[in-house]
């Protein structure tokens, strides 16, 4: 029975809307990113509200345990997951839903014969096809069960021409004929291009393919609003793909590339990278969390740059005690901020939020580069390819071209590493051997707990 009068689920709509707007406002900036995400729940939570009150609900009981279900799953899974995890969750999570739009668009395949609905249903399947196994593809470079590195063959070129001829063909098909076999032909072209676009993609460019294949999922919801004649599924789906295009674009930028460079630069070039692990063979010079303290004792200028090994360690919160006590002492200490530091954009903002770092403490990279200059010590700690001079005098290597930290401007420059072995785009850092440069190693967690207990002795 329906209970909602058709104005009333127009307001409805409307006020969600405002809601998302609001969110995604609210998402740009740590202070209120934590209240934006509560302005998009009860967005969200308004709009379904609405839709199920105003429509004859079938099969009542297979959506309620449909809810169930996805709430047992997602409930203990966004509680437990680590900070480390993540961007893994966020990767997983985009998948499922552009997935979940392909499958609404193939259901909806035999309840039209209008030439434009069946053209929105070919995109749609397409495209969520893509993010669907895109993002699965990306979640197992995240996770490590597939290899970081990018991953080409021969006549991969040729293949993915074929897929995007083949793609257009059944498009056309199913438009002309209606026939719901083309729209699973898309479907599994679609899964397939997914796996092929992001195999050949390693190293830094991870992050930028997150929200690349986020905006997909948003077209992919959108269209998916079109072909149910739904405009909050379109309003949404816009908001996410156009917010999704834009961080790409603003993180494509911040590395100095362009995203078809990203994307289709496996396909041009043979994508070089050192051997992993050469560093191990080479000496560097090393020191103890005894030492760092001595060096901090005499600092006044010092930056800490946050990397994947700083939340592999969970080593953030004492990395956060460690400022305040020298920032206690006056010394002028700031977080230096990549922004595809770990693997998503804003990683390390979100987990030095999470140790109550204060935002002004937390300065970008086109800041903090020339305070280098002026700095005693900086401190790297768990960071590698975002320092790693590979970037500016290595033509052919998967990070070339990227702008980094200019940690080596410093005075003195030490790094807190489990090991002397290459970071996520898998080459060697040979600023390891620059001669103003130390290296600890072991847990960054562990070491910083020393580092600060030396240093809380020496005031």
């Amino acid at each position: 029975m329906k209970l909602l009068p058709p104005e009333v689920v127009t307001a409805c709509y409307i006020l969600a809307a405002v809601l998302f707007i609001l969110a995604l406002k609210g998402l740009g900036n740590p202070r209120t990113a934590r209240r934006a995400n509560l302005l998009g729940a009860a967005g969200a939570a308004i709009a379904v509200l609405a839709f199920c009150l105003s429509v004859e609900l079938r099969n009542i009981w297979w959506i309620i345990a449909a809810v169930v279900v996805g709430a047992i799953i997602a409930v203990p899974a966004a509680r437990r997951v680590q900070m480390t995890q993540m961007p893994q969750l966020v990767a997983a999570f985009n998948g499922v839903g552009g997935g979940a739009a392909a499958l609404v668009a193939l259901v909806e395949v035999g309840h039209s014969d209008n030439p434009g609905t069946l053209g929105v249903v070919a995109f749609t399947v397409l495209i969520g096809g893509v993010s669907l196994t895109g993002s699965f593809v990306t979640f197992g470079k995240l996770q490590g069960i597939l290899t970081s590195r990018a991953v080409t063959f021969p006549g991969l070129r040729a293949l993915m021409v074929l897929l995007v001829v083949a793609a257009l063909a059944a498009g056309t098909a199913l438009v002309l004929t209606g026939d719901a076999v083309w729209s699973f032909a898309l479907v599994a072209i679609g899964l397939v291009l997914g796996v092929l676009l992001v195999l050949p993609i390693g190293g830094a460019d991870v992050p930028i393919v997150i929200s690349l294949l986020n905006a997909f999922t948003g077209l992919a919801v959108a269209a998916s609003g079109i072909v149910l004649g739904n405009v909050l599924l379109l309003i949404a789906g816009t908001l996410v793909g156009a917010s999704g295009t834009i961080l790409t674009m603003a993180m494509a930028k911040a590395m100095g590339r362009t995203v078809t460079g990203i994307v289709f630069g496996a396909f041009r070039a043979h994508v070089s990278a050192a051997a992993g692990g050469a560093a191990a063979d080479r000496p560097v010079r090393t020191m103890g969390p005894d030492d760092v303290a001595i060096l901090l004792d005499y600092a006044q200028r010092v930056v800490i740059v946050p990397g994947y090994g700083l939340a592999v360690a969970g080593a953030h919160h004492a990395a956060a005690e460690l400022a305040e006590v020298l920032r206690a002492r006056g010394v002028d200490v700031v977080f230096g901020i990549h922004p595809v530091a770990g693997r998503m954009p804003g990683h390390m903002n979100v987990l030095l939020a999470e140790a109550n770092v204060p935002y002004d403490a937390l300065v970008e990279m086109d800041e903090v580069n020339p305070r280098f200059r002026t700095t005693d010590l900086v401190l790297v700690v768990g960071a590698n390819d975002v320092v790693n001079p590979a970037a500016k005098t290595s033509p052919g290597s998967p990070i070339y071209g990227m702008p980094i930290l200019t940690v080596a401007d410093a005075q003195q420059v030490v790094f807190l590493k489990r090991s002397l072995n290459p970071g996520f785009a898998g080459i060697d850092n040979e600023l390891f051997f620059d001669p103003k440069v130390s290296i600890v190693l072991g847990d960054a967690k562990h070491t910083l707990t020393k580092i600060l207990a030396a240093v809380k002795t020496t005031a």
